[in-house]
Formats: structure tokens, sequence, C-alpha cells
């Protein structure tokens, strides 16, 4: 499949064979052989040949495959349109949240670094199948939180009011419904909410090493040379069993209704059916646990530094800046008329002024975080009013260039501590952590590049690590 150059960062994937709308892709010129290193304009493709699919379906500068819908794509039905699991995504609300704080960076040597890093270790369980630690979150409160969210974990004491105000949905989305869920995906989800997973999950203290927008930066409350924390994770094997279940589940289901299925990774139904609402619900509840999730491991990271640097919480800040989904299917306004939107490893980008934002951002537009790879920069960026033409959507991340197991075969441990210089990461065994490591991805420098100089977003902040934690996969 070839592309057609729009611009110096858009391509175009023309309408042919089945496709029912064209499909574009964002770009640099570094990014694009990229592209063609996988299936990922072939999934764009085929999304494009779902029924009631509105043009277009867009890759991001992070794309690459995936199940399905490639990884950094965004594919929006109309109301008699379809919803589809592969879509959305295995980890559902897999998201980011940054907290900013009021602690110079200087001020904390490697060794209070380690200190902090260990203890947030203490609190929150990382790697694959880890259990809860608080005693306390019993199957009530995660039954209660699936419909809630971040706001009902909140009720319980973790956390603070104010947090609510700084989250995409305000930490919730409408239409949970329990009953729609496996009891293994019930049984999966009871025990991990506070827990942070393997793969690309992390928890980073970074510091603020650059600011762009010295106005939206201070709306943001980031400060140059300030610490900061960054939070990626989401739904746990909670949703990543729901995301199971109804793949499968969905796949005889379109032929049902006359839908022919490009890919069985598209397994869809109309979204107004009986099994597309139940789809729907149940990933609600899967998107709602994620918000929950992160709210208990923040309330578990403001406790270790307070036990650590034995502080105030005023004194310290570690105040939510935002929290932001980047595996989801929600229902926006857009061009007037309601619009299914799937973002799979994308975000949403609203543009200030744009109703849809949290009051507290409605000026600004809301925070955009980029996290890179492990060992890299991350990015706070705004959307911009161009951004529509993505349905107000940018990318995740850096997006991979090396699978895990060709990162492993490729990645020597020299080259691994090359490249993560002097950060520091809470295992000493680099085979734990190789197939997350900075060559594994894309150049975020270059991601970000292509949505600013594309006109999709504008840069805020850049932030640099300091202290990583891994879980192992």
């Amino acid at each position: 499949m070839e592309l057609k150059k729009i611009s110096p960062y858009k391509y175009l994937l023309e309408r042919r064979d089945e496709m029912r709308v064209d499909a574009v892709v964002y770009l640099s010129p570094q990014l694009l052989p990229l592209v063609y290193r996988d299936a990922s304009l072939k999934q764009l493709a085929d999304a494009a040949c779902l029924p009631g699919v509105l043009e277009p379906v867009c890759g991001l500068p992070d794309i690459h495959e995936g199940f399905g819908l490639p990884i950094g794509g965004v594919m929006a039905t109309a109301a008699e349109g379809v919803i589809s699991a592969g879509a959305v995504g295995m980890d559902i609300n897999c998201g980011v949240r940054l907290l900013s704080t009021r602690i110079p960076a200087a001020d904390l040597d490697k060794p209070v670094l380690r200190r902090l890093i260990q203890r947030i270790e203490e609190y929150v369980p990382t790697g694959t199948g880890k259990k809860s630690r608080h005693r306390g979150i019993t199957e009530k409160i995660f039954q209660e939180v699936v419909y809630s969210g971040a706001p009902g974990i909140v009720r319980h004491g973790y956390g603070r009011t104010t947090d609510l105000e700084r989250m995409e949905e305000g930490g919730y989305l409408p239409g949970a419904d329990l009953s729609s869920v496996s009891p293994r995906a019930v049984q999966r989800g009871a025990v991990q909410l506070g827990t942070l997973g393997g793969g690309n999950h992390f928890i980073e203290l970074q510091i603020v090493t650059e600011i762009y927008d010295p106005s939206t930066a201070a709306a943001f409350h980031l400060q140059k040379g300030m610490l900061a924390v960054m939070i990626h994770t989401g739904s746990r094997g909670f949703g990543h069993q729901i995301c199971t279940d109804y793949s499968r589940d969905l796949l005889p289901v379109g032929a049902q209704y006359g839908i022919k299925l490009p890919s069985k990774g598209l397994a869809c139904a109309p979204a107004g059916s009986p099994e597309g609402k139940r789809y729907y619900a149940a990933m609600a509840c899967a998107v709602n646990f994620a918000f929950a999730n992160r709210q208990v491991i923040t309330h578990d990271v403001r406790t270790a530094f307070r036990d650590v640097l034995a502080e105030e919480a005023e004194k310290m800040g570690l105040d939510l800046v935002y929290d932001m989904a980047h595996n989801i299917a929600k229902w926006e306004n857009h061009a007037g008329r309601p619009v299914l939107v799937h973002r799979k490893g994308a975000t949403r980008a609203l543009p200030p002024g744009h109703p849809q934002n949290p009051p507290a951002y409605r000026k600004t537009g809301h925070p955009v975080l980029l996290p890179g790879s492990m060992g890299t920069a991350s990015y706070v960026l705004v959307g911009t009013e161009k951004a529509a033409e993505t349905f107000y959507s940018v990318s995740h991340g850096a997006g991979r260039v090396l699978s895990r197991t060709a990162a492993g075969q490729q990645i020597s441990a020299r080259r691994f501590a090359e490249s993560m210089g002097d950060v520091l990461v809470n295992s000493r065994n680099y085979r734990e952590l190789v197939d997350e490591a900075p060559d594994a991805y894309k150049d975020i420098d270059q991601v970000v590049e292509t949505l600013v100089a594309g006109g999709l977003a504008r840069a805020v902040a850049h932030l640099r690590p300091l202290a990583v934690i891994k879980g192992k996969d």
C-alpha cells in the first residue's frame, strides 16, 4: 500500500477495494519508512471497510501493528455504525497521569531517588499478575468503582476530591454494567486495584527541563527544574479479559447483521445492537476500573513521598495535572452529531475553549501527556483546532519499532546501559527490562515534531526521567 503525500507531515491512503472512506497518516520524513515495516497500513484500510465508519480513519506518528486496529489508530463511527473491541485494545483505558510537585529536582540526590522508588514499590505491586496490597479494597468496593470510577475510590479515602477536576470525563464513564462482564474477568479484577502491571507500564520520577509555553505551563502548575511524577497503567487483567472475551464473542455476531469482516481482529457489532451495547457496558466497567486504579496508585505515591521526605503534602504538592485514557471508545460530539470515537494507542486533544474540556482547563485546553520510552523524554502538549481532522486525537507515546522478542535478541546489556545513561531503574537485571529499552521505540522527538509541525498540537513542556519503576512482564 502506497501513501500519497498531502503536506510535509500528512499522507493519504486513498479509498480502494472494500474501503468505504479514505485514511490519513501523520508522519515525519524520518518516521515514514517505518510504516512500511509492518501491517499497520493494511489494518487502517481494514478499519475503513467497516459499516458506519467516518472519514478519515487516522494513523498517528506512533503507529505500529496491533490486533485489529493499529496502535496509534483512530476510528470514528456514526450512530448507525459499529463498535469493535479490537479497535479499543486489550488494555482498556490504559492511560497516563502526571503529578506536579513543589520539590526542586536538584534537592534530590540519587540515594534519595533510590529510596523513593523503593518505597513506592513497597506500596504498589509491579509485574504481570500481581495482586493489590490494599486489604481494605474489598470485592464490594471493586463492584462499586466499576460503576463510579475515580470518584468512587476517592470517596473511600484514596486521593483528593480536587483530583477529580483534572481527569478526562472526571474519571468516570457512564453506561457500565457488571452483568456484561464474565466471572473470569471479575475474578481477575477484584484483586488488582492499585497495581502497576508489566509491559510498558511505569511510574517515573521526572524533572521539568524546558517550558515552551509559559502561560499554559503555569496553568498546568509546571515549573522548570521541579520534580514531576508520571504514572502509566490501565485496567490490568480485568480489561484484558474483557477484550479477550468480546473479541471472541463478537466474531460470529457481525454475520448476523450482514457485516463482512475485513479481519478477525476487528470483530464488531452495530453499536446500537444488544451485542454492541453489551460490549460498551463491559468496556465502561474496565474504563472506570482503570481510572480508579491510577487513583489508588497516586494515593500510594503520595504516601511514599511523605514517608521518605517527611514533609507535609502542602509543601510537596504532588497535585494532579491531568489523567487521560488512550485505549477507549467514547460517544462524543463532532461536527454537531454524536460520534463513537475509538482511540487505540491515541489520546484526546481538545483545543482551548472547547466545551468538552474540564472546567479547570476550559481556557487553555487540557494537558496532553506523551510519555517517551524508558530513559527518554516525555512531553506535555495541548491540542489545536486543526486536530478536529483527527477527531481531536494525537499520539499516546513513542510507538514500538521492535517487538519484545526482537528487542531481547538485538539489544545487549551494554547497549541497554548506554541508552539509559544515569537514569535509575528499579531492577538491576537488564533482561527484565530490555524489551522496554529506548531502542525498541521510535524517537519521541520525531513523534512530537510531527504533531507540532503538522499543526495538531502545541508543545508546553519537556520532561526528562530521573528514576523509573517498571514491572516484569
